[in-house]
């Protein structure tokens, strides 16, 4: 499930044009990142870092500044390490910091809830995918961008997918669009 919420996700950010930032750890040593992931982002190559906190990572941290974005959408592998840490100094810094609950995964349930506890404290916010590429579309009059979002709900909303399936048949009858 997460890796299908990691690449929803990530299929949304480049759908909506949003900066994606990639990284790795040890590469060298197995640490590649998931391929459905980077086949989103064919053309990049993932930093290849060796810090367990990615915000340590002057890389990383110049490449946000590049941005020039005050708001970070954050999804990791491990959420009580590789989001917590980054999120939480990146909050500290002044960053807007969401982390995206549903595409991030502890090493167990309370492991997961309790590094997201920590986070709020730390006035993280927490969020999920569908959400997060929901806010980006914001209004079914944006038209423009509604068959890109239709295409992700469908290959990675699972339930949601069938409601969306109808939401998008009512549009559709207005508009004259088909999914």
């Amino acid at each position: 499930m997460v890796l299908n919420n990691v690449i929803g996700l990530a299929k949304g950010a480049k759908a909506f044009k949003v900066p994606t930032i990639l990284t790795t750890v040890l590469e060298e040593r197995g640490g590649y990142l998931v391929k459905g992931l980077q086949d989103v982002f064919p053309e990049q190559k993932p930093i290849d870092r060796t810090f367990i906190n990615t915000w340590e990572d002057s890389r990383v941290v110049d490449a946000v500044k590049k941005t020039d974005r005050k708001k970070l959408i954050i999804a990791a592998l491990w959420t009580e390490i590789c989001l917590a840490m980054p999120a939480i100094q990146a909050a500290g810094e002044g960053f807007e910091v969401y982390v995206v609950t549903d595409a991030s995964g502890g090493v167990s349930a309370e492991a997961h809830d309790m590094a997201i506890r920590r986070m709020q404290l730390a006035g993280v916010t927490p969020i999920t995918w569908m959400a997060v590429i929901s806010e980006w579309q914001r209004d079914w009059a944006r038209e423009a961008s509604v068959d890109a979002l239709a295409s992700v709900v469908g290959d990675h909303g699972g339930g949601s997918s069938v409601a969306y399936a109808w939401e998008m048949q009512l549009l559709a009858g207005r508009s004259g669009k088909g999914l």
